[in-house]
């Protein structure tokens, strides 16, 4: 048991450094080869933050673990709303008269219900992967043309400045960054994510197996936060700083792309059974959680530290009853 769970943390610790050294890599990289910083934004960096969960959604099918898969997805972005955004509104509190994510998290629930709709029709497979896999291309085509409808409202000046600066905040970009650097932050990414998938969903089956709990609970727990812990690292730093907005954002695109990337492609691999019990429980504690923002979305309601607190009460709350 004691090595399972070193082996765990390992696997974990494996998966978030390559995931930011992929991200590392491939943003220069990008960037370096003349790609614009909103593209980059819109796509390289989402898939590249989203990579460990993505490798452990396609082991976890290879292995016949399709538990761990959809509960690592499930669990993540139950975790992404109720953690990843009550632990900062414990520390400081979000701001969000300023944020306007309406469109986005419109588009969040409408990928949360149709996400469901395809476990209730499951299992699923891989024309429901290509089904979720349209509707991302979709969103992400839905975001480009948004961006750069804004910015053509700008003048040639203002759009100037913002292009320099939104080239300084792409995640992950370093304008002295070699080209050696490069290959080794996507060498280091590549050999590393893989290994990491290898060694944490193998001793999450492992522990499952040990206590007697089914390998959905791990997914939905273990995996699930350990997973979500860039985003709260994230969503922390955002809120220091007082971006509401970026924290928002963070939490809303992580669970979009959670739903229709990650099993989008995952079922690509091999067929996702749906366990019973998340078609009865944890996919409607998810779309609760999620359907749980929209006073802060739309009618602006501050994330104060009492809200925090019951976001927070609410997902321990959560636990319990999945480990019971």
């Amino acid at each position: 048991m004691a090595s399972d769970l070193a082996f765990a943390g390992l696997g974990l610790a494996l998966l978030l450094l390559a995931g930011d050294s992929l991200v590392r890599g491939a943003v220069n990289l990008s960037l370096r080869l003349g790609v614009p910083a909103l593209i980059v934004s819109l796509t390289i960096v989402a898939f590249g933050t989203s990579a460990p969960e993505l490798l452990i959604g396609v082991k976890a099918v290879l292995d016949n673990a399709p538990g761990i898969a959809l509960g690592n997805v499930v669990g993540s972005n139950t975790a992404n709303v109720l953690l990843v955004l009550g632990i900062p509104a414990l520390i400081t509190g979000l701001r969000t008269a300023e944020c306007d994510t309406r469109r986005t998290f419109v588009m969040m629930l409408m990928a949360s219900v149709f996400f469901i709709f395809i476990c209730m029709i499951g299992p699923i497979t891989w024309i429901h992967g290509l089904g979720l896999l349209l509707a991302l291309g979709a969103v992400l085509a839905d975001a480009f043309l948004s961006a750069r409808s804004h910015r053509r409202e700008q003048t040639a000046r203002d759009a100037a400045a913002r292009d320099a600066e939104e080239e300084e905040e792409v995640e992950g970009a370093d304008p002295g960054l070699g080209w050696g650097k490069i290959s080794v932050f996507l060498l280091l990414g590549l050999i590393g994510l893989p290994l990491g998938a290898d060694l944490l969903v193998d001793s999450s089956v492992s522990i499952a197996r040990e206590i007697g709990v089914s390998e959905t609970v791990i997914g939905l727990t273990l995996v699930a936060i350990g997973t979500s812990l860039p985003e709260l690292a994230t969503t922390v730093m955002a809120a220091l700083r007082r971006q509401a907005d970026v924290a928002l954002g963070n939490v809303i695109g992580s669970n979009m792309f959670n739903l229709l990337a990650i099993v989008g492609i995952a079922s690509l691999v091999g067929r996702i059974d749906v366990p019973p019990e998340m078609l009865r429980f944890d996919l409607w504690v998810m779309l609760a959680a999620s359907v749980l923002l929209t006073p802060f979305v739309f009618w602006k309601w501050p994330l104060n530290r009492a809200w925090g607190v019951v976001f927070v009460l609410l997902y321990v709350a959560y636990l319990v009853v999945v480990l019971v």
